[in-house]
């Protein structure tokens, strides 16, 4: 009896969990929407079109924060908070360079945070090496395949090993989201890289896309939402089974 008790409370304690983290969420929803609406892309680059686009970002640092404390700041909120600072910069096309370097730190720090004991994993199977293989494999045919485009750039002495840099700081994070077994935390990874990808192949003029834009904007949007739900749950299940712990001893 105690056992079945024991397992209505958790399957109650889930539900209410879910719904608070719904509730949670309504910010974040409600600033896409204004953005969205608004599509501040178009407009021209000022601190309120800055403010409204990574204003979504802001809203899930402070739900990790809300979650995770503190420490999530060397982490998924802290990533996200630099995400932030990258969406300004990139409002102004002579900041592109500061915005990339913004995300490649968040691109770091989710590094550490998918390293952390929260997502220790177990060893990796045959599937998840070759996962690993392909991300690779992937990451440097796509910098091999955009440098000769990259030459062509104005700047392209700084941009061939900046963009080098950051592909590989994306494909080291993707790894590492890979090796939590965390769908969320790893499809948000996959997500954000073809956010970068389509950023990449349009700015370049590799070749043009119809809706560009909204390709870019919403899987980014996408892929730190999942990111930011992915680090949410694992700080959730770690409290929980912390507490079954406790009740045991």
């Amino acid at each position: 009896m105690d056992i079945l008790e024991t397992s209505a409370y958790d399957r109650r304690q889930h539900r209410n969990t879910n719904c608070v983290l719904f509730l949670c969420l309504l910010p974040f929803f409600a600033s896409c929407t204004i953005y969205f609406y608004l599509w501040i892309p178009d407009s021209a680059p000022s601190l309120l079109a800055a403010g409204i686009k990574a204003a979504p970002i802001l809203c899930l640092v402070l739900l990790v924060l809300s979650y995770n404390g503190r420490r999530s700041l060397v982490g998924v909120a802290g990533g996200l908070l630099l995400s932030a600072g990258g969406d300004c910069c990139l409002i102004w096309p002579e900041l592109f360079i500061h915005g990339m370097g913004c995300f490649a730190l968040a691109h770091l720090l989710y590094s550490i945070s998918f390293l952390s004991s929260r997502y220790s994993a177990t060893s990796s199977s045959v599937s998840f090496f070759i996962l690993y293989l392909i991300l690779w494999l992937f990451g440097i045919g796509m910098y091999a395949y955009l440098v000769p485009f990259l030459q062509l750039d104005a700047e392209a002495d700084l941009l061939v090993p900046a963009i080098g840099g950051y592909m590989l700081l994306i494909v080291i994070m993707a790894t590492l989201a890979a090796r939590t077994r965390r769908p969320l935390i790893l499809l948000g990874s996959l997500v954000f890289m073809a956010s970068d990808l389509t950023i990449a192949l349009t700015k370049f003029n590799v070749f043009d896309v119809e809706y560009k834009k909204h390709i870019i904007m919403t899987t980014y949007y996408l892929a730190q939402l999942m990111i930011a739900l992915g680090d949410v749950k694992a700080a959730l299940e770690e409290d929980a089974d912390d507490i079954h712990k406790w009740k045991r001893s």
